[in-house]
């Protein structure tokens, strides 16, 4: 089975740290980040999807899917 999620958040220390911690899960990046501006917070906002293959296991819908 092979895992999504989009990770998203404001563009700084803890997102990275999110990716980062996702990375060494077993996570890979999947596509090119990206990015917009919420201009009534006046934050950047990033977004990264990531995937991971999980061996023996079957999707089925409500399961977590943190890949842990």
């Amino acid at each position: 089975m092979k895992i999504y999620r989009y990770l998203t958040g404001q563009d700084n220390d803890d997102f990275c740290h999110r990716v980062t911690q996702a990375l060494n899960d077993g996570f890979e990046l999947h596509g090119a980040p990206t990015l917009t501006f919420d201009s009534k917070r006046g934050i950047v906002i990033c977004g990264q999807a990531i995937t991971k293959e999980v061996p023996g296991k079957t999707y089925e819908p409500g399961m977590s899917l943190s890949g842990k």
